[in-house]
Parts: structure tokens; sequence; C-alpha cells
């Protein structure tokens, strides 16, 4: 899946049972609560919803329970991509020309059991992560990201999914923000390659410079491959680290991708706030942790 830019509906309320106390809970609330609780580093939801409960009265008078929560965030997963989009369309950074584009993977459970009996089965598959040369059974978060890390696209496919495909299918889902920037760079590793790919991303104005594959000549600019790979290694490890991405306890298809839209909606509501702040580095978190 993409960020999509249709706003969720509005006006969905958790109600009083005897109809005396008006809303309660609008749409942004949930969303708002999630986004606190990853820069807060909560895993817990019980946690993050004690903590609230005692802490953020003032801000929140009405703080639901664990499974209301989970429901209405769920439920919240358009909105969450849709304010993800707003967010990053007035952030600066995102008319950079030059972007970077990988994938990481995020575990979704260890035991032979879980594989074969979790909801996730089907979609969750069993991959290698090349990286730090391990197996793993889970997803593959595809991120595009400006060379400041504020998230341009996002999608989460299986562990095995071709990151070529991806990428194209990422900017399929938006045929605005690719066809409309002629001559954009898109950096990627040594899994972006081919001749058809680079035509097609071509037929969109992008051009994807990479590091030769074994048996290719040198190609132009590699010198520059590595530091410039760097940063998506640096916010992909943000998202592990600092937003605690790999504790997302998710169990369910819906679970898990709302969980990393939420982490994903962290990151870019700090870097247009640091944006918007004339801070001089955009992605630290460290005065939003605390």
């Amino acid at each position: 899946m993409a960020f999509r830019s249709t706003p969720h509906a509005a006006g969905q309320f958790d109600h009083d049972p005897g109809g005396t106390e008006g809303p309660r809970l609008g749409d942004a609330e949930p969303v708002t609560l999630a986004v606190m609780q990853a820069l807060l580093g909560f895993t817990s939801e019980r946690r993050r919803i004690r903590h609230a409960q005692a802490h953020l009265r003032h801000l929140f008078p009405y703080v639901p329970g664990r499974s209301g929560y989970n429901r209405r965030l769920r439920k919240a997963a358009d909105l969450i991509a849709w304010v993800n989009r707003l967010l990053a369309r007035d952030t600066s950074p995102r008319t950079d020309t030059a972007w970077v584009v990988d994938s990481t993977p995020v575990e979704c459970g260890r035991s032979r059991e879980t594989a074969k009996r979790s909801d996730l089965a089907g979609w969750a598959e069993y991959g290698y992560c090349a990286s730090h040369s391990r197996y793993f059974w889970g997803l593959r978060p595809h991120l595009l990201c400006t060379l400041h890390g504020l998230p341009v696209a996002f999608a989460l496919t299986g562990a095995k999914a071709d990151e070529r495909e991806t990428l194209l299918g990422m900017l399929h889902a938006e045929p605005g923000f690719a066809g409309s920037r002629p001559g954009q760079t898109v950096i990627g590793d040594r899994q972006y390659y081919g001749r058809a790919f680079e035509h097609d991303l071509a037929a969109w104005g992008v051009q994807l410079p990479r590091p030769a594959r074994k048996g290719e000549p040198s190609r132009a600019g590699s010198a520059l491959f590595k530091p410039l790979r760097q940063i998506i290694e640096s916010v992909n490890q943000t998202f592990k680290a600092q937003l605690d991405l790999e504790r997302h306890q998710g169990r369910t298809p819906g679970g898990v991708m709302v969980r990393v839209l939420q982490r994903i909606l962290a990151l870019t509501s700090a870097i247009w706030h640091n944006h918007h702040t004339g801070q001089p580095v955009m992605r630290p978190l460290t005065a939003y942790d605390h």
C-alpha cells in the first residue's frame, strides 16, 4: 500500500451511551494519541492508555480503552496517510531534486507456529536481510524519502516482494508527484536494476543512479552513492531505534499497517515542526521523546 490523498470521512465520534455528554472523541484525537505514543516510546498500548488517563486528561477528556483505541486507530489509517501527505507537502525538503529509496525488514514473529497460525500468514513471509545477514519472517516497509529524511511515499509488502516493482507501484499510486517532476533523481542500491525498469522510470521523468552490480562497468557518480545511501540507512534506524518499529505488536494486516503509518506520521510531524520553527537539522526527535 502507498499513501493515498483521500481524506478520511469526518463526523465519526464515540458517544456517551446515555446520550447526556454529546460527542466525546473525534477522528483527530486517536491520531494525535498515536503520534504521541510513537514519539514518547510507548510500545505497550496498555501503558500508553494508563499514561494518557493519568496525565493527559486536560487535553483528552475521554480516553478509550485498549480495544476501543485499537478499533478507532485501524479505522483512521486513511486519515493518518492523508495527514502525512498534507504535512509533507507543507515542508520544503519535499521539493528536493534528489530522493533515496530502500526497504528494511520488520519481523512479525519467530516461531514456526506463529508463521502457520498468524492472521498475517500469506502476507508476511520468510525473507533474507543481506545488510544484517539474517533470515526473518515478516514484512518489508519500502520508503521513498528526501535527503532530510522526510517520507515521500511508502509501501508495506511481503519479505520477498520485488523492490523494483514496489517502487513503480509507489509511483503509480501517486501519478501526479513524479510525472510533474522531470529530472527527479532517486538513489537506490544494487537491487534497483534492469534496462526495462530504468526505461519505466525514465517515462516518469525519474533518473536512478545506483552502484554497479557484479560484472557491470563502473557507473557515473558511484563515489557519491555510499554517503547518500547512509542517509536512508539512518532513516531506517530512526524508525527502528527511536520509534520502535520492530516492536509494533501488530497481529493483523490492518493492525501492522496502521502501526507503521503511525510511526511514519510521527517522523513527518517532527520534520514538519522542525522546518517551520527554523531548526538547523530537521530529523532529530530528541525534543519530542520526553
